[in-house]
């Protein structure tokens, strides 16, 4: 109940132990029949990191709002087309989630990953945020490119990724804060 998404990073790298911890919790999640196909491609070249970040934007901005779309992709679709938008929010790690695109699974054995890397981040103080923006667009040809260049096989598609660093917080601690519950209902049966 602890963990919140973080969206803003100090530029301090993260020390070789605590990331092997937080990825040695994604590659320990769950995964069906337990098949351990998710792939973790984990970016820390910050060189790579602006270059992916430039792609995005560019592509993202190539793209129009449409009635009805996801909340979350129509605020990057409106951002990309301004001049500050990075949709890892310049966090010094990004750990990107790929699969193979005919398992039936992959999502879900990319999320398992996900959270479980969420949940260590928070345990070692670090700052995290689930990334939706490469899997939004993990058909299209620019990021597919770049994403093989980095090593995603050809058989992968992304399906999730981690932004993860130290907070930019007075204390440099992530926000511990629950927020309330609006949703999310529960019928006992």
């Amino acid at each position: 109940m602890t963990r919140r998404s973080t969206r803003a990073y100090k530029s301090l790298p993260v020390e070789g132990e605590k990331l092997k911890q937080v990825i040695e919790a994604g590659r320990y999640a769950p995964s069906g029949g337990n098949s351990q196909t998710t792939h973790f491609l984990v970016i820390r070249d910050g060189r790579v990191l602006e270059e992916l970040a430039m792609l995005v934007k560019q592509e993202f901005s190539k793209m129009e709002e449409t009635p009805g779309m996801y909340k979350s992709m129509a605020n990057a679709i409106r951002a990309s087309k301004g001049e500050t938008y990075v949709f890892h929010y310049f966090a010094p790690i990004l750990i990107v989630t790929a699969n193979q695109k005919d398992y039936g699974n992959n999502i879900a054995d990319c999320s398992c990953a996900l959270e479980n890397m969420m949940l260590m981040a928070n345990a070692l103080d670090l700052g995290s945020c689930w990334i939706n923006q490469l899997r939004w667009l993990n058909e299209n040809e620019v990021i597919l490119d770049y994403m093989r260049k980095l090593g995603m096989a050809d058989d992968e598609r992304v399906y999730g990724a981690l932004a993860l660093g130290y907070p930019k917080t007075a204390d440099g601690l992530p926000s511990r804060t629950p927020l309330p519950r609006n949703g999310n209902p529960v019928t006992l049966i």
